[in-house]
């Protein structure tokens, strides 16, 4: 199952443009938002940060990723940029949630990206628990990548280095300004559910980092190994598996709240919050689900809308019934589909075209049989499919509902 996307953009510090991508849970609201942070010259759309979040999306989650400035489609220029820049364009993130849907409790760092998450945790209150992915135990680990062109840098005050086959500049203030962010000393503060993910492969920064961040943090915190993978999860199933890790170590740490109770002495209840748009909560007998209206329309998608609830009632009962009636045949059907289909066609009779046009409710069934039946045994199962009661009522025509207000 895919998750729904949508493209954003928000404002960096500066005033610059800064690109975004938010991915949301399919068919059901998310519990969560979280904000995933890209690795050193990485992007949004780096392969692993792809499969992390669409892998986790599935645990009900909503994630935030986007490109730092001077990165991917993000304005800016990335040569003005250093770590404390970065924390600025991680705040802003949380601030957008924050203002147009919910914020965010969650940080998803992976390699500097996972220093930045530690780092940004102390000043973020929203934040209620951290990932980190292959992450150094502090910023100025990505020096190493630098060490090529580190005597030009400080001795000219910029250079040109070359990483994963791109030129980036880099200046003198980006390399003094890392020296500025020690994190070890202050993890014990930080207080908030940890996760380290890291592979003892890794070849970028070394697993015993992991270590570091996990003897010096203070409990609850957790750590996964890896193995296998390499620095950037290029391989498609290990970022898959980093963020199902992740989506399962969610649910301890940032458990999704219950839903709105409904009292009700009716069969089915349904109730609709102010904030909410068109989701709607139902209580139908002992069960809960979620209804809601298609994006075109203006809802979130997170249900299915009336319509194909009423699809879907007409659906089951055709199924239920079939199987009942086969069984006290001793029938062999071993599976049994109902494809349904709702529309409003005009109405083709005599009473709807004098209404100049008016259009009737249209249902179109299709229904997929499969096991030891031969051609009588179908035909008739295909008029006990006429006989089922949600069909009964939608033909009725003698239907009536009764309205009132509730003191």
């Amino acid at each position: 199952m895919s998750a729904s996307r949508e493209r954003i953009s928000f404002e960096g510090v500066r005033g610059q443009t800064l690109a975004g991508v938010l991915e949301f849970p399919v068919d059901q609201k998310p519990h969560t938002f979280a904000v995933f942070i890209h690795c050193f010259t990485c992007g949004k759309n780096m392969s692993a940060a792809r499969h992390i979040t669409r892998a986790f999306t599935q645990s009900g989650i909503a994630v935030l990723r986007f490109d730092f400035t001077g990165l991917g489609d993000s304005d800016g220029d990335f040569s003005d940029t250093n770590f404390k820049s970065n924390l600025h364009d991680v705040e802003q993130a949380v601030a957008y949630l924050s203002k147009h849907y919910q914020a965010p409790r969650l940080l998803v760092g992976h390699s500097l990206g996972g220093a930045a998450a530690l780092a940004s945790a102390f000043n973020l209150d929203t934040i209620e628990a951290i990932v980190t992915i292959g992450a150094p135990s502090g910023p100025f680990h990505v020096t190493h990548l630098l060490q090529d062109e580190m005597d030009t840098i400080l001795q000219e005050g910029h250079g040109e280095v070359l990483i994963g086959q791109r030129t980036f500049t880099i200046k003198k203030g980006f390399i003094e300004d890392l020296k500025q962010h020690e994190i070890l000393s202050r993890l014990k503060k930080l207080k908030k559910p940890l996760l380290i993910l890291h592979s003892p492969q890794d070849e970028v920064v070394n697993i015993s980092n992991a270590a570091e961040i996990y003897q010096a943090a203070f409990h609850p915190k957790s750590f996964v190994t890896l193995d296998g993978s390499d620095h950037l999860l290029s391989e498609q199933q290990d970022a898959r598996y980093a963020g199902e890790v992740i989506g399962t170590w969610v649910r301890k740490y940032l458990p999704a709240p219950e839903s709105p109770s409904i009292k009700t002495d009716h069969q089915v209840a349904a109730m609709l919050l102010r904030e909410d748009r068109f989701t709607t909560h139902v209580k139908v007998g002992k069960h809960q689900i979620t209804a809601d209206e298609p994006e075109e329309v203006g809802g979130t998608d997170f249900g299915p809308s009336p319509y194909e609830l009423l699809s879907s009632a007409l659906a089951t009962c055709t199924a239920m019934t079939i199987k009942m009636y086969a069984d006290r045949k001793s029938w062999q059907v071993d599976e049994c589909i109902v494809h349904v289909n709702h529309e409003k066609k005009h109405g083709d009779d005599s009473q709807a075209s004098e209404k100049g046009g008016s259009k009737i409710d249209h249902f179109t069934r299709n229904i997929e049989l499969s096991g030891a039946l031969d051609e009588t045994q179908r035909k008739r199962l295909l008029e006990i499919a006429n006989k089922c009661p949600v069909h009964r009522t939608l033909e009725s025509g003698e239907m009536k509902i009764e309205t009132s207000l509730k003191e």
